[in-house]
């Protein structure tokens, strides 16, 4: 077997090849529907190759690479996909700085006239209502001038309406809009578009970071390389005074003007924002178009047989990708606040990747009391929409929702254990309500022989004496996920 190389796609490609976690389609596919249509029926599944674009020949696309939580800890060597977070968590605190690099391969092929992205690009439409091609993949890499002296980068949507420009819309209470609305609102500034760079560059570029813990300014290419465990390489971008990622496979180089562009034909003939369809989006809804900044593509650089990536924002690969950083923001924000009481967080797939958290407490001493719910009120105002955060006891497993549910119905009362966001704060969806709701599902520590678990002897007997191991086998695969849980909780 090959030494494991994640500090590029194509490295992570033959990692998945020969663990069998890549599925390579060789029939014709396209990006027109087909792509998405794929992804998406088969998504939390393998990751998938398509060699044979239609109308791209010579060009292929990856996607669905973090579509598992297992899969992503395998990349990293961890036993436990619940254990990445702490790994991520290592990397915010144990930086490496990216180093840059006079040759790259993401400058093997350099266009710099007759520029048609679309036309170049396998860019998806995902499905019947999105208002355009949109490219959800690119990563915008904003150098330490515009950063407040750190590499910021995100995913940002782009529609190319021209051969070599497009929209390019930071969303609300982001870095990227403090840089383009804010510090720098009436300024021309360069930016690299990435395509297909590491792992570890699309984690945190996907992560929606907590700004409390990393605020504009940090070098996120430096958490980028902490996780990695080596420096991530940057290049000078040809065209303008930026970088780009070395190692990804395509990089637009161009200018963020000060000239606002609608998102769409549609919403520029409507002359209304958030009205026009767009593209699904990660909070599980469709889209809507924005008036936003306008991206002027001067250069293309590209790998040779480039691989691009067909990114979902509404799917299981576009959320786990930054979940691991997300939740290692949070338990951080908990140690903070009160060091040792939070022991793990998880952010259920169905929260989404901003929508809320779960946070597992293991109350010491009858002074504990309380601190919990100074750390689920305080979570409330840490990011922008959160909309539900969770406090539990060690006794519930924070990744059964059935258990989770179980503590709340059973241990929260609603008129003394939820706590409602103010009403100025910034909601998500759920009519754009503002607040959230922070639920203390925790046992009162000195109430706690009041709420003693039941326990069955599972851990006395020997299912053997009766049964033999093939038919213990099947009639465990019959059993629910909670059922399971409860089976392991009955002797603990």
């Amino acid at each position: 077997m090959n030494k494991k190389d994640i500090s590029d796609i194509r490295g992570i490609i033959e990692f998945l090849k020969q663990e069998g976690e890549l599925q390579t389609i060789k029939k014709p596919v396209d990006p027109i529907y087909e792509v998405a249509g794929i992804q998406v029926a088969l998504d939390n599944g393998p990751a998938f190759l398509f060699e044979n674009i239609k109308g791209y020949p010579g060009v292929r696309s990856v996607g669905n690479v973090f579509s598992r939580m297992d899969r992503i800890a395998k990349l990293f060597d961890v036993a436990e996909p619940k254990q990445l977070k702490f790994k991520c968590l290592g990397a915010l605190k144990h930086p490496v700085p990216p180093t840059l690099v006079d040759k790259a391969s993401c400058q093997e092929v350099i266009i710099t006239k007759d520029i048609d992205i679309n036309n170049t690009l396998p860019v998806l439409k995902a499905t019947e209502r999105d208002g355009a091609r949109v490219m959800g993949s690119g990563m915008a890499l904003f150098g330490e001038k515009y950063g407040r002296g750190g590499y910021e980068i995100s995913f940002k949507r782009m529609h190319f309406r021209g051969k070599d420009w497009a929209s390019l819309t930071a969303s609300p209470g982001t870095h990227g809009e403090a840089i383009l609305f804010k510090d720098h609102r009436d300024e021309d500034v360069p930016v690299t578009i990435n395509i297909c760079a590491s792992p570890t560059v699309m984690m945190i570029a996907g992560a929606g970071l907590v700004h409390s813990i990393v605020p504009l300014g940090t070098d996120e290419l430096a958490v980028a390389g902490g996780l990695e465990g080596s420096p991530i390489e940057i290049c000078k971008a040809k065209t303008v005074d930026a970088y780009s990622i070395a190692k990804a496979e395509w990089v637009i180089e161009g200018i963020i003007t000060t000239e606002r562009v609608w998102e769409t034909e549609e919403a520029e003939k409507l002359g209304k924002s958030n009205v026009a369809p767009f593209f699904p989006e990660w909070i599980g809804y469709l889209g809507r178009a924005w008036k936003s900044r306008k991206f002027q593509v001067t250069a293309l650089t590209h790998r040779k047989e480039p691989i691009y990536y067909n990114w979902l924002a509404d799917s299981y690969d576009g959320t786990l990708v930054g979940l691991p950083f997300r939740e290692a923001c949070f338990y951080e924000v908990a140690d903070r606040l009160v060091p040792g009481l939070v022991i793990d967080v998880n952010i259920p797939f169905a929260l989404r990747i901003a929508g809320g958290v779960i946070f597992q407490v293991k109350k010491r001493r009858p002074a504990d009391e309380g601190f919990q719910r100074n750390i689920i009120a305080h979570a409330l105002s840490a990011q922008p929409g959160i909309k539900l955060l969770i406090a539990v006891d060690d006794d519930v497993d924070i990744y059964n929702m059935d258990d989770v549910l179980w503590a709340i119905m059973t241990r929260a009362n609603p008129t003394t254990d939820y706590i409602l966001g103010t009403s100025g704060t910034r909601g998500i969806k759920a009519g754009d309500a503002p607040g959230g709701l922070a639920i203390d599902a925790t046992v009162p520590f000195n109430a706690r022989a009041q709420f003693e678990r039941s326990h069955y002897p599972v851990d006395k007997i020997d299912l053997k004496k009766w049964l033999s191991e093939a038919e213990i086998n099947a009639i465990k695969r019959q059993q629910s996920e909670y059922a399971r849980c409860l089976a392991r909780r009955a002797w603990q």
